[in-house]
Formats: C-alpha cells, structure tokens, sequence
C-alpha cells in the first residue's frame, strides 16, 4: 500500500511545475533525490467541458477508435500470414471494418444516453498546492540549495 512520505516539509509550490524545477536543481546540486518526494495537497477533481457532443462528434470518435482497433488487427494479419499475395488489401479491409464498427457502436451508445450527457469533457485531479518532503537527516541540505528554511 502506498503511504505518505515520512520527513520535513522544506518548501512549498503552487504548481506541479514549480516543484519539478526544485527537484530539478537538487538533482544539479547532486542532493540524493531518492530522499524527495512531492506532495499534492488539498486534490480536487476537475471536468472542463471541451464542447458539444453532437451525432457528428460521437460518429467520428467511434470511427477514430474503431479504425484503431482495425490497423491493430491488420498489422496482427500482417505478422502471422506473410505469404498471403493480398495481405495489404486484407489489412485496408480490417481497417475500414475497424472503423465502421466503431462507429456504429458510437452512434448506439450515443442513442442510449442523449438527453443525459451532451457534452464532451476531459477530467483531471489537481492539487491546490505541492510541498517538497525531504527525510529528516537530508533536509536541511536541501533547504539550503533551494533558498528556504525548512517548515513545520
């Protein structure tokens, strides 16, 4: 089971990036990184809304995932039947079989849940802010690289 890192705070970010680039002139500073771990805190869970799912949209993303799966069985085609004279045809018409059945997959679960969800959106989970946490016997080095003081 994963647990929380044991040691000081010795400094604190608003952004993931931010920390990264702490951790980053530790690294330079040749500090024994394996003693940091960054910290999310206060996570929160984020959905932006990207857009309007129309027949259109759910159509097109079916028939992106579908073809997907359709050149992935093709390439299986093409890996285990060399010999075949129309391997490249068969590979095409895997792909476009793919693709079609995504797309009717699509448009049926789109059938099913309009009216509940006609949009489309990304979710993330985000932390409000992310402290470094350095094993006690390391900290105050590290405190010392970065510029501040180790926090209680």
């Amino acid at each position: 089971m994963p647990t929380l890192p044991k040691g000081e705070v010795v400094a604190s970010y608003e952004t993931y990036f931010d920390a990264q680039q702490a951790v980053d002139r530790l690294v330079k500073a040749d500090f024994p990184v394996e003693d940091v771990s960054i910290v999310g805190n206060d996570m929160k869970s984020v959905e932006r809304v990207t857009g309007k799912l129309t027949w259109g949209r759910a159509a097109g993303a079916g028939a992106l995932s579908g073809l997907w799966l359709g050149v992935f069985l093709g390439v299986v085609l093409l890996l285990f039947s060399p010999d075949n004279p129309n391997l490249l045809s068969v590979a095409a018409g895997a792909a476009m079989l793919g693709a079609a059945f995504g797309m009717l997959f699509a448009i049926a679960s789109y059938a099913f849940t309009r009216r509940i969800r006609d949009y489309t959106s990304t979710q993330a989970v985000i932390a409000t802010s992310y402290t470094l946490v350095v094993k006690s016997e390391s900290s105050s080095r590290a405190a010392n690289i970065l510029g501040t003081a180790p926090q209680l």
